[in-house]
């Protein structure tokens, strides 16, 4: 047992050594074309092969577009994140309830009289930040509305020079304020 056929021909007679080793080539031969042949690819396969890397290649640029959008927009993001960090208005806060609408919601912040006077006037602006509301001069909210309008509240009037207003010079009765 475990003889391989080869062997029990030998030993019957009816193959010598040399048609031995003339047989094994040629099987060695034919396995070597079968290899080569299963990676011979006919040409419409080469075409389909063609054509699923031409899709995957698509593929790829649209992510890769789609990825350079989304870190823009984070970039976007932390800029404006940045601008309202560095020019927002401290030492705001008062006695003075201010009223703003954000989107179809009325919110309140309390600001010191001189603040309140500045809102109303467009001088300072609410902005959006990490969940709350910062106040922020004019100028910042319109480069900040340049990159994201839906930041910016916009509160009070146009902005007005001193020049322009013409009721600087009466008194707002504190009943009329709200």
């Amino acid at each position: 047992m475990g003889n391989s056929l080869l062997d029990q021909l030998k030993k019957a007679g009816l193959v010598d050594e040399k048609q031995a080793k003339k047989g094994l080539q040629e099987k060695r031969r034919q396995e070597r074309r079968q290899r080569k042949n299963k990676t011979n690819i006919s040409g419409e396969e080469k075409r389909r092969l063609r054509q699923m890397q031409a899709e995957k290649a698509k593929r790829d640029r649209e992510l890769n577009l789609q990825r350079k959008q989304q870190a823009e927009l984070k970039a976007g993001q932390a800029q404006i994140d940045q601008l309202i960090e560095m020019n927002r208005r401290s030492g705001h806060e008062g006695d003075v309830p201010y009223n703003f609408t954000d989107g179809k919601i009325i919110k309140t912040i309390h600001v010191s009289e001189a603040i309140h006077k500045q809102l109303g006037l467009g001088r300072l602006v609410i902005a959006r930040l990490k969940g709350g509301y910062e106040l922020v001069p004019a100028a910042v909210a319109e480069k900040i509305c340049l990159r994201d309008k839906t930041r910016v509240i916009q509160c009070g009037g146009p902005r007005q020079s001193d020049e322009d207003d013409y009721y600087a010079d009466y008194k707002v009765p504190d009943d009329l304020m709200w």
